[in-house]
């Protein structure tokens, strides 16, 4: 629990204090956001706001973490390193196209396969050391199948082999994690909307993994009258840690991220947070019940894939006005600061939604 603490206090410190000195770093270097033409005119003043913002929140994540266990003196565990690892290798891809596009000086960086080669090679190599490094319980960071709030509850990959079990998993994870990443990019669009969403996602992250850890089938001093509803979580605390410091780092970067927006996270932060959210879904065992903890993100994206399918099958009409769906409310009139705002409470409610059902599973059994 003092790692927990400390780590959030370390990583809001690095987030909230050394953001400007940042912003004057990547303003210096000329990494500044273009904004193309075709989008909303109230963007226009936001060209060259500095960007690649995510750069300083997985710092502050990575600085937290490490930083609260180097001062207690405490083991690093290897879910947590998971979690982290994977939230830098996508954040990497990021930093890719986020360069790509300012050299450019167009709103275009990599390709869109380039970007998805990207996101698969780093999804698999996370999805393999997964389910490959079982301790001394013999649980794997991850459980081998599909899950809704329990080890493989709903399908099992562990009848077919380790090396079934390996593609099974990867390729369930690789859906999983490239989804949830590029969920997050699409909400990343007004000041503040992906980062003050993003927070809720993992605060509910930390309310399951720490009900886990209350819960946990290895305690050394477990609740005996609850035990059959036990949770075969490895490492739930630690989880706990990496949402809370995650959640913090945000809490220092949204300072400077709210409108108007001295920073922008870029896809360097957006790909890296939804590969966190992704990567905890699955540790946490609840993948199945992460569209509804996430449900802005899922809303988010089915608007464009709507706007998308009903542009091609009409010849050329819409939906909304501009897809993600801020951008159409954008349009329509609406201040960005009464639709930042009113997605958060929309994020919010999803997230006590979905961290609701996942505790009603545990009242119910």
């Amino acid at each position: 629990m003092r790692i927990l603490l400390l780590g959030s206090a370390l990583s809001l410190a690095f987030s909230l204090f050394l953001t400007p000195l940042f912003i004057r770093l990547f303003a210096k270097i000329g990494w500044g956001q273009f904004i193309r033409q075709d989008g909303p005119k109230t963007h226009y003043v936001k060209r060259g706001t500095p960007t690649m913002g995510g750069i300083v929140i997985l710092l502050a994540v990575v600085f937290g973490y490490f930083g609260a266990h180097l001062i207690e003196q405490a083991p690093v565990t290897l879910s947590a390193v998971l979690v982290i690892g994977l939230m830098v290798g996508l954040g990497f891809v990021g930093f890719l196209d986020d360069y790509a596009k300012i050299r450019a000086q167009q709103s275009l960086g990599l390709t869109p396969r380039g970007k998805l080669i990207g996101q698969i090679v780093v999804s698999v190599l996370f999805a393999v050391a997964a389910v490959s490094f079982a301790d001394t319980n013999g649980q794997t960071p991850a459980a081998p199948g599909i899950s809704l709030v329990r080890n493989a509850d709903v399908i099992s990959f562990a009848s077919w082999g380790y090396i079934g079990v390996l593609i099974g998993f990867a390729v369930w994870a690789t859906l999983i994690i490239v989804g949830t990443s590029n969920a997050v990019n699409l909400t990343d669009g007004l000041d503040g909307l992906a980062s003050g969403s993003t927070i809720l996602v993992f605060v509910a992250y930390v309310m399951i993994t720490f009900w886990q850890f209350n819960q946990s089938c290895f305690r050394v001093f477990p609740d005996q009258e609850n035990f059959y509803k036990c949770y075969e979580v490895r490492d739930s605390l630690e989880l706990t840690a990496v949402a809370a410091m995650v959640s913090a780092s945000l809490i220092g970067f949204l300072w400077w991220n709210t409108s108007p927006a001295k920073i922008f996270m870029g896809d360097t932060g957006s790909l890296g947070l939804g590969g966190g959210v992704a990567a905890l879904a699955l540790f946490s065992r609840t993948e199945l019940l992460l569209p509804i903890v996430g449900g802005l993100f899922v809303v988010l994206t089915a608007s464009v894939i709507i706007q998308r399918l009903y542009f091609k099958a009409t010849g050329g009409r819409r939906v909304f006005y501009s897809s993600p769906l801020h951008h159409h409310y954008e349009i329509k009139g609406w201040a960005e600061v009464t639709i930042v705002v009113r997605f958060w409470l929309i994020a919010g409610l999803f997230a006590a939604v979905g961290a609701g059902l996942f505790y009603l599973e545990w009242l119910g059994r």
